[in-house]
């Protein structure tokens, strides 16, 4: 490890609470707690429920360690947590991660209420994936329960949970790109005028859209201790909260993806490969899996996961990214159905990736500064950024090999100018427009930025594998 490695680096995104902090020190991640926190902290490890959620894997593994683990920073408590095997954003998931991650968030609040603690934030942010499963990982959140005092998160919680939830369900509109655009997530302002008429009565819009912002709006100009103390007198109680997050868990739950399917659903049965090609792409990518576990691998359009579930068997984690959110929601439910914890799909398109967002454009980081990975595949992919979205050619490779760490392997596909794909693509672009877009043409690119160790031609003749070692 070098010297840069054991540097104490502030995660960007953990400043909003001053109470607390997290922050990275090689492969640790930590978290410093002030004075209030520490003592939150202490009631928190003493209590049953939190025990319980440890054992369950529902919230990050944390350990109190030795304070000066954090040297020079003051903190009373240091806590260590367990780390993500990689870091994804709540505009990256697909409808099903984001209400099964609404669906945890609800649960650990319950069980917060129930046992005397409450959970200060309602944020998407504060829930990070294993594989598909959601864990919930902002520990800095539990504090004691004051009684009369409402769930400070409600408004975190539909913004960036329940109304992107209620836009796709309700309306057919992907949440993708809302929550992309705000950090904050969406105001309950932007949502009314999609909801009048008829459309007012649909299953929690006239609640928790309507009236919330009814309510947000009447009380603007007012503190939020002067707001809590008028709900304390009104005799809000712990009760009352209970019975708001059991309805909100019976109202998420019933909320259905609505539109059914994307137009890659049906890729792997039109894409034109024959079993022949399959079956060799197959023994291609295991043969390049198999060349040492991966602590990260990426599949770049991983479509319905099959080359991704290859690479698992060798890898840590693999990330599989997927334009169209259909096809990443029915990824995502058949790996929850099976209990996967290697595999995360995400939602992204790679010819506009997550950049950095929120303060100063790096409190989420973009994908590429969160991947670096060991293995990269990218197949069936080069052709659609080159002619589907005009990407030069030299810099589509040169994306695809930042995407992977020194040393790490890239397995790509390319197609070539007659394959049926790539025609198809042409016809609807000006002739001529591509005269680089050849075989040659990339490899003499994939050879100038790595080390081309091996190279196939697929049975049909079309398409050409590589495995390559960057910077090797």
């Amino acid at each position: 490890m070098t010297t840069a490695d054991l540097r104490i680096r502030a995660e960007p995104g953990s400043f909003r609470d001053p109470a607390n902090r997290v922050f990275h020190l090689g492969d640790q991640v930590l978290r410093g707690l002030g004075p209030q926190a520490a003592a939150d902290w202490r009631s928190l490890a003493a209590s049953d429920f939190f025990a319980a959620l440890l054992a369950e894997g529902k919230v990050c593994g944390t350990t109190a360690v030795d304070p000066t683990t954090l040297p020079d920073t003051g903190w009373t408590t240091v806590l260590r947590h367990e780390r993500i095997p990689f870091v994804s954003h709540p505009y990256e998931w697909s409808f099903g991660m984001l209400r099964d991650a609404a669906l945890l968030h609800l649960e650990i609040l319950r069980r917060a209420l129930e046992a005397g603690f409450t959970v200060k934030d309602g944020s998407a942010y504060n829930l990070q994936w294993r594989g598909a499963t959601p864990v919930f990982i902002d520990i800095g959140s539990f504090a004691p329960l004051v009684e009369g005092e409402p769930w400070a998160g409600y408004r975190q919680f539909c913004q960036t949970l329940l109304y992107p939830l209620l836009l796709q369900a309700h309306l057919g509109v992907d949440f993708q790109p809302w929550l992309r655009a705000r950090v904050d997530g969406i105001e309950p302002d932007q949502l009314r005028p999609l909801f009048r008429g008829v459309r007012r009565l649909l299953p929690g819009v006239p609640t928790h859209v309507h009236l919330h912002g009814a309510m947000q709006a009447r009380h603007a100009t007012a503190s939020s201790s002067a707001v809590t103390a008028q709900l304390r007198d009104a005799g809000y109680s712990r009760q009352l909260a209970l019975a708001t997050v059991r309805r909100l868990t019976r109202l998420v739950r019933r909320l259905d993806r609505r539109v059914d399917g994307g137009h890659w659903v049906d890729y792997q049965r039109t894409c034109g490969y024959s079993a022949r090609d399959r079956t060799a792409k197959e023994s291609f990518v295991a043969a390049a899996a198999t060349g040492g576990t991966a602590r990260l691998a990426l599949d770049l359009g991983a479509n319905d996961g099959r080359y991704a579930r290859i690479v698992a068997r060798h890898a840590d984690q693999v990330v599989a990214v997927e334009q169209d959110p259909a096809v990443v929601d029915t990824l995502y439910r058949a790996l929850r159905a099976q209990g996967d914890r290697r595999i995360l799909p995400l939602v992204m398109d790679l010819a506009d990736p997550s950049p950095g967002g929120g303060w100063a454009g790096v409190e989420r980081a973009g994908f590429a500064a969160r991947t670096h990975a060991d293995l990269v595949l990218a197949l069936a992919v080069v052709h659609h950024l080159a002619i589907g979205r005009n990407v030069p050619l030299p810099e589509v490779v040169d994306q695809l090999v930042r995407y992977v760490r020194p040393g790490g392997r890239l397995v790509v596909e390319f197609v070539h100018p007659r394959d049926p794909m790539a025609l198809r693509l042409f016809a609807n672009k000006p002739a001529g427009i591509f005269p680089d877009y050849r075989r040659d043409e990339f490899a003499r690119l994939l050879a100038a930025r790595c080390r081309i160790e091996r190279q196939q031609d697929l049975p049909s003749g079309t398409r050409t594998l590589y495995q390559a070692v960057v910077g090797g």
